[in-house]
């Protein structure tokens, strides 16, 4: 893979608040493209090419992203069935292409709705940070925002990514961004209007380093929306799991909301508010055809839901809206 595929994304760079990033970005690809790309990337990304080219004639940005022509032929429709099965598991949805419908393992359109209320309409320029297949990016166009730009280093996602952007009218194209990169290659850019970050905080070994990258995201009178995993208690209750929890491998910390809003006022975030609380249920996150692997009923005890597989509290979730 080289950097022509990254070439009308640059240019959009180039106009945009974020053209100093461009100093580091060609390079940074450049180094991706040589030293980390997925063994299977160049299948995912043929499959991607080889969907074919239909007029979006009824486009969706709702709870299901969808795109549609007026007419489609049975014969495409299975083609494209075919290949977007070529580019399993999908995780976060729910999509439709064409009269083919993906039901991803999590229904993210819960979290949206969550998250949705509390954000009123967007504007400018939105960085969602581990955006995963970036269903959430359509919707924040959707919300109102003028360019959105996602970042994920998961190279399955991105070539999920593609497949939708694929099927979007151009001038939908043209306002949608990813790039396979990590929060620590953007760098001090102070330039976004929202950040969101959705699932990631307890991935990270070093959250309060992590919250001070997304404060330096926002420009001045930015917005922060971070929803995340959390415990119950106090200001000083952080649950640090063993090796796994819900059997992912890679939590290292859970705080509890009011040890998050602690964290969030160190990180000089101002009028930190949690605006929703949650408990993830098996509605939300199972195993569907689109993603045949374990799921949310496999990570918890079987004989008290309450508790994970592990005996920790099952995964509850917060959502926090702050400022810069």
């Amino acid at each position: 893979m080289n950097l022509d595929h990254f070439q009308a994304d640059l240019a959009a760079v180039a106009q945009s608040p974020l053209h100093p990033w461009l100093t580091r970005l060609p390079a940074q690809l450049e180094q991706w493209s040589r030293e980390q790309l997925h063994g299977e990337l160049k299948g995912w990304l043929a499959a991607v090419k080889a969907l074919p080219q239909l007029p979006a004639d009824q486009v969706a940005l709702t709870d299901t992203v969808s795109v549609n022509a007026a007419q489609v032929s049975s014969s495409a429709q299975q083609q494209i069935h075919g290949l977007l099965q070529q580019l399993m598991p999908w995780r976060k949805g729910p999509f439709q292409f064409h009269g083919v419908d993906i039901d991803t393992e999590w229904r993210s359109d819960y979290k949206w709705q969550r998250v949705a209320p509390h954000i009123g309409g967007l504007s400018g320029h939105v960085l969602d940070v581990g955006c995963g297949s970036g269903y959430h990016l359509w919707r924040m166009l959707e919300a109102g925002a003028e360019q959105v730009w996602g970042v994920d280093p998961g190279q399955l996602f991105m070539a999920q990514f593609l497949a939708t952007r694929h099927f979007m009218p151009p001038e939908l194209q043209a306002r949608a961004h990813y790039f396979p990169l990590g929060i620590d290659d953007l760098g001090p850019l102070h330039c976004f209007d929202t950040v969101f970050s959705m699932g990631v905080l307890y991935h990270r070994r070093s959250p309060i380093d992590f919250l001070t990258q997304l404060h330096d995201c926002l420009k001045v009178g930015g917005r922060l929306v971070l929803e995340t995993l959390v415990v119950d208690g106090d200001q000083q209750q952080v649950l640090v799991p063993g090796k796994t929890y819900a059997k992912m491998r890679n939590v290292w910390f859970i705080p509890s909301t009011a040890a998050l809003l602690h964290w969030l006022e160190r990180c000089r975030f101002k009028s930190a508010r949690v605006v929703d609380e949650s408990v993830t249920t098996v509605d939300e996150q199972r195993a569907t055809p689109w993603m045949q692997g374990q799921s949310l009923a496999d990570f918890l005890d079987p004989n008290d839901p309450t508790k994970t597989i592990e005996g920790y509290p099952a995964p509850r979730r917060a959502v926090i809206v702050c400022e810069k």
